[in-house]
């Protein structure tokens, strides 16, 4: 089967919006060799807004942003890439910032500043009906800092409701267990949102910080599986050793990356990772004439989850070439994967 290319020619107000997106958009201040810290734009919800609407699909970014310098630096990328904001008007709150240091290993340690913050100022009755509005809303997604056990009143609602109104519910785990001063109660409130998902992306650690039990990532996920049965589908991600996507049903599809990679930096990977996940989904329900994305998903074939798999890593294998979260077109990740070889278990 062949897929078409989503509209992504076209303006962001011509587009209907299938996928709104909610948690933290902030500004990575990263720390260089000199002493100094480079600002980024960043937070996990941000990019995979970007990278959605970069690879056709519509897109509501539902958090508001700050007045200030950074804020306005972030509504200007979002529209710059088709996203529609659910609140074009800036707020006073401040701007998120992390700082990120990379230790000797090469791995990021984070330090966060939210108390106060634009993005923060936000409740499940307004998430809510920013999503009733959209009638061609078909999924919702959130994940990272929004699953803090601090915002759960702001969240979990908001996704219980998507989930009863028939929406498809995305939660994307993205642990930070370094800088939440309950581990517990971020445990439980990771958990409370995957309980409300139909399609969950975590990586090796993510699963290690949710303690699953298992010796190794695969059984950890299918304890998952088992702890939340509503979950239809499980994107594991392993950074350069691949990914795996877990059906419900018993379909295991596994792809890596053939090629050597120029790789300039991760930023974004995993944010390309599932929007091109989610892309592809979404483009197989639009081919389909799918009514309801969840039923769409409880259904899926292997071929139809090997493909979006396949999708998936070509994203995030072009956003690794590229600096600080470059998000690729569906076209460009076509045109990736039509080239490569395929690499599968």
């Amino acid at each position: 089967m062949s897929f078409a290319p989503f509209p992504i020619d076209a303006p962001s107000g011509g587009r209907s919006i299938q996928a709104a997106v909610a948690g933290e958009a902030l500004i990575d201040l990263i720390g260089q060799a000199d002493g100094r810290y480079q600002p980024c734009l960043g937070g996990a919800p941000f990019n995979l807004s970007r990278a959605l609407s970069r690879q056709g699909v519509g897109t509501h970014y539902l958090n508001p942003l700050s007045a200030d310098r950074f804020g306005r630096q972030l509504a200007g990328q979002l529209v710059a890439d088709g996203v529609r904001l659910s609140r074009p008007e800036p707020v006073q709150a401040v701007t998120s910032l992390a700082v990120v240091e990379v230790d000797p290993h090469g791995h990021p340690q984070y330090a966060f500043y939210r108390d106060g913050v634009a993005d923060r100022a936000v409740d499940a009755e307004g998430l809510t009906q920013h999503c009733r509005v959209l009638s061609e809303l078909r999924l919702v997604c959130t994940g990272a800092l929004a699953l803090d056990a601090r915002d759960t009143d702001r969240y979990l609602p908001w996704l219980a409701t998507q989930r009863a109104e028939r929406r498809c519910v995305v939660v994307d785990a993205n642990l930070r267990p370094s800088v939440m001063p309950d581990i517990e109660a971020y445990r439980a409130s990771v958990h409370g949102a995957l309980a409300m998902a139909d399609i969950v992306k975590v990586s090796d650690e993510d699963l290690l910080h949710l303690a699953m039990p298992g010796d190794d990532p695969l059984i950890r996920c299918g304890n998952l599986l088992d702890a939340h049965p509503q979950i239809s589908l499980i994107a594991l991600t392993l950074g350069a050793e691949g990914a795996w996507l877990l059906h419900r049903n018993g379909i295991h599809c596994f792809a890596k990356e053939s090629r050597r990679l120029k790789v300039v930096d991760t930023v974004g990977a995993g944010d390309s990772f599932l929007a091109g996940l989610l892309a592809h989904l979404l483009c197989q329900a639009q081919m389909a004439r799918a009514a309801n994305l969840v039923e769409m998903l409880q259904n899926l074939l292997y071929h139809s989850c090997d493909q979006a798999l396949q999708h998936a890593l070509g994203s995030a294998s072009l956003c690794v070439q590229a600096s600080g979260a470059g998000a690729p077109t569906w076209q460009e990740v076509r045109e990736w994967v039509g080239r490569g070889e395929r690499y599968a278990a």
